[in-house]
């Protein structure tokens, strides 16, 4: 199975705002992204109602009924007047007290029966005193009896069934919707499942998602009986609903009923439905952070030296790589993406603090890389890596602490962790110097801890548009890299030009491209039309063209997943999961033939937006691409298009193409309760014509 590209400036976003959302690191700064709800973003009041679910369900889970009782009455005192919630919660505590009594001694749970569930019983809901009058037969039958009518009953699994309804009624009445990152993932994962299981074809990451996305999913929020009479809703809307989280008809017209009519809040509490072992995607987020230089190992065990002639034996993400020498910095990241100002900003402030190192070192020998009688060319050559490292050494200051998860609400707390002292960024200045000094012995005596470090900081070089001085590091530590990456060193290369044309050195800027540019557009036909495109700069100069031509954190990323493999260090897990389900996404809307309803809102677009480091075009051109929208009345063109069981891309079974009204696709998908793919193909069989195809079905 192919994969999909990820936008991963757009994925950093999701993930930085993902943790602190649930309060994985320290940082006082608020969640950037904006909740898909009306209410306000993912903020601490929204943590604190994620929490107080969780313990409702443990306590639940646990058999705990008047933990959870408690913790109604004081957070969500609503559940406890709602007599149809109640009512269950009163029978799962009777059950509770006969599995704590002896066949002896039921006197707890008579006295609770008489006092609190039978009178509940009578106004709870019209089946709810024969379900109270079923309840009374496990006083006669043994919890261990399987056969018995109430096993079900007796059983634990209906503890996990009322906290999974408790749940749900509490996230959509608290507007605790789980993070934007979560809700996506579990969408994109589902539809990865459904995809593969329709194609008959076996997913590439069945290892991860199988234990990420559990199969349980929560019982649906029970609407409220004013409700049961609401208007019809939209087909479209229903539909809609009921492909996208695997619901049928019946079960999106309850959710919409219990959103009021509201299709994408209807969306969000199906979405939450599903469960994820969140053990394991805490695990697979920290990951990905520390391979990103988000957040600090917080080992300090390296890895053991590997040489690039030894494949690596496992993951240095694994052996702490990512540690550092101080492990009480308190700093602030406040985001994945810098806009220009925040680049100059951070560049500037690190460049006065880099300064100041920089004298320090330079006065003291002991600091050196050379002895102090070494020529000229070799103390230039120590100033430009202290100004290398300088860079490298505020980045890796900025790098938050991972806290893990703590689900006690005694825990929550502000935490405020947003200054960088000058010892600080000299502390981190010193590993980074230490880090360097030894890149430059070569890559075979470099251990898995500093292979990181090095990657991440010539990431940080590219990022700043420093492309001189990623060549000249990574050429001293593997002199045929870009050999082998030919496209990495012309894009690198086009930075420097684009920055000489900026400088209005012209001279300099053809020299780079005569010397560079040329011959490696000349090996590749591919880089032709970026190298045209690049010379057009000549003739328009602009200051800025390095930041708007090339998007460098691109650029940087690109570098560091290359010469990370190079090193032996694979990208996280989490990218894996990303490629994959971002590719059966992209799949499985050109079988519906139409566009996602969702995938804006839950970023999914902004993770398929192409930042491809090669400069395409310097003008700004758009290109308007159609797509089918649910909600309008449009048509549909049929082709009988299909995938092959590879999963690739679809071809074309039949020449004639058909038109399908989206009326008569939605009437189809309706009537025989068949998804939007089997009901085009049915009217494609039979030129467009719902009734025909309901006739011949039916026939």
């Amino acid at each position: 199975m192919d994969s999909s590209p990820v936008n991963w400036e757009a994925l950093d976003a999701l993930i930085i705002d993902f943790a602190k959302s649930e309060n994985l690191i320290e940082d006082s700064s608020p969640p950037s992204s904006p909740s898909l709800s009306s209410s306000p973003s993912l903020s601490s009041s929204s943590y604190h109602s994620r929490l107080i679910i969780r313990q409702i369900r443990r306590s639940l889970e646990a058999g705990d009924v008047d933990a959870a009782i408690d913790l109604f009455r004081a957070h969500a005192p609503f559940v406890l007047e709602d007599h149809r919630l109640l009512f269950r919660l009163q029978k799962q505590k009777f059950i509770e007290l006969l599995r704590e009594g002896t066949t002896e001694d039921r006197g707890p749970a008579i006295d609770y029966l008489r006092t609190f569930l039978a009178p509940c019983a009578l106004n709870a809901y019209p089946e709810a005193y024969e379900e109270f009058k079923h309840v009374l037969l496990a006083f006669i039958y043994d919890k261990d009896d399987q056969t018995s009518p109430v096993a079900n009953e007796w059983a634990e699994k209906r503890r996990y069934e009322i906290a999974g309804l408790m749940s749900s009624v509490l996230r959509a009445h608290l507007h605790a919707y789980n993070p934007i990152f979560s809700m996506t993932l579990r969408y994109l994962i589902s539809i990865h499942k459904g995809f593969c299981f329709r194609q008959g074809i076996l997913s590439p990451i069945s290892d991860l998602t199988e234990r990420l996305l559990l199969e349980e999913r929560d019982p649906p929020a029970i609407p409220q009986e004013s409700l049961y009479e609401a208007q019809p809703f939209d087909e479209v809307d229903i539909q809609a609903l009921a492909h996208a989280v695997e619901l049928t008809r019946q079960g999106a017209i309850d959710s919409l009923r219990f959103a009021k009519g509201d299709l994408f809040q209807a969306f969000q509490n199906e979405i939450c439905r599903m469960r994820l072992d969140a053990a394991m995607l805490d695990e697979l987020v920290r990951e990905y952070c520390i391979y990103r230089g988000i957040v600090e190992s917080g080992s300090l065990i390296p890895s053991r030296v590997q040489t690039l002639s030894e494949p690596l034996k496992g993951n240095p993400l694994e052996s702490g790589c990512y540690s550092t020498q101080d492990s009480s910095l308190d700093v602030d990241y406040s985001s994945a993406k810098w806009s220009n100002s925040e680049t100059s900003a951070t560049t500037d402030m690190s460049s006065m603090r880099g300064t100041d190192v920089e004298l320090r070192y330079a006065s003291d020998p002991a600091n050196n890389l050379e002895d102090c009688s070494t020529s000229g060319s070799h103390q230039s050559e120590n100033l430009r890596l202290l100004r290398n490292r300088s860079h490298v050494a505020c980045e890796r200051s900025k790098r938050k602490r991972w806290r893990g998860r703590h689900d006690e609400l005694d825990h929550i707390s502000d935490i405020h962790f947003n200054r960088c002292s000058k010892q600080e960024v000299s502390t981190a200045m010193q590993v980074a110097s230490a880090t360097i000094s030894k890149a430059q012995q070569g890559v075979e005596n470099i251990n898995g801890e500093e292979k990181c470090e090095i990657v991440l900081g010539m990431k940080e070089l590219a990022s700043r548009g420093m492309a001189a001085e990623v060549l000249e590091e990574i050429n001293a530590l593997d002199p045929n890299f870009f050999a082998q990456n030919p496209v990495l060193l012309f894009q690198l290369k086009q930075v420097e030009f684009l920055k000489l044309v900026g400088l209005g050195d012209h001279s300099g800027a053809l020299k780079v491209a005569c010397s560079h540019l040329g011959p490696l557009a000349a090996s590749d036909p591919n880089l032709l039309k970026p190298l045209k495109e690049t010379l057009l700069s000549l003739l328009r100069p602009n200051e800025d063209a390095l930041v708007t031509g090339l998007p460098l954190h691109a650029l940087g990323t690109s570098l560091q997943v290359a010469f990370g493999k190079r090193l032996g260090i694979e990208e996280p897990q989490l990218v894996r999961i990303m490629k994959a389900t971002l590719y059966t996404h992209t799949e499985w809307f050109k079988l519906q033939m139409c566009k996602d309803r969702f995938e804006s809102l839950l970023r999914i677009d902004s993770l398929k937006e192409n930042s491809t480091p090669v400069l395409t075009s310097l003008a700004s051109s758009k290109s308007n691409t159609e797509s089918c929208n649910l909600g309008s009345s449009q048509v549909t063109i049929s082709s009988t298009t299909r995938l092959s069981d590879d999963g690739g891309s679809p071809n074309q079974a039949s020449s004639r193409d058909v038109i399908c009204d989206e009326n008569a696709i939605l009437k189809v998908m309706e009537f025989l309760a068949l998804p939007r793919a089997d009901a085009i193909h049915l009217l494609a069989q039979y030129n467009g014509n719902a009734e025909t195809v309901i006739q011949q079905i039916f026939a």
